[in-house]
């Protein structure tokens, strides 16, 4: 496994009270998923972003907070990089999101 740099171990040291959150080598940067759920993305400026759909994107526009591109995924306001009590909602809206919006798993049909 390839070493992550100083910035994504960062996030995923402040990630930790979420549970075992992992960063995967995606969009030149790194998604981070919770239970095969993606919740946010590390660009490759090293820039956090969270996921947000029709529950908790108002929160990220309240705050003039900026996607992603047009992906759903938005900037963590600022100061929330700073420590777990300012984080906690931001990542918790954005798990919440990546679970509400999950599409299952299509099955393989049964070869007879």
């Amino acid at each position: 496994m390839a070493e992550h740099s100083p910035y994504v171990i960062s996030i995923l040291t402040l990630m930790t009270p979420l549970g075992d959150v992992r960063a995967k080598r995606m969009f030149g940067g790194y998604g981070l998923f919770l239970d095969d759920c993606m919740f946010a993305l590390i660009s490759r400026g090293e820039e956090l972003f969270l996921k947000a759909d029709d529950g908790n994107r108002d929160s990220f526009g309240a705050l003039g907070r900026q996607s992603h591109g047009k992906m759903p995924y938005y900037s963590v306001p600022e100061g929330a990089l700073g420590d777990w009590s300012q984080m906690e909602p931001w990542a918790m809206g954005a798990t919440a999101a990546a679970k509400r919006t999950k599409k299952p798993k299509k099955r393989k049909p049964n070869k007879a």
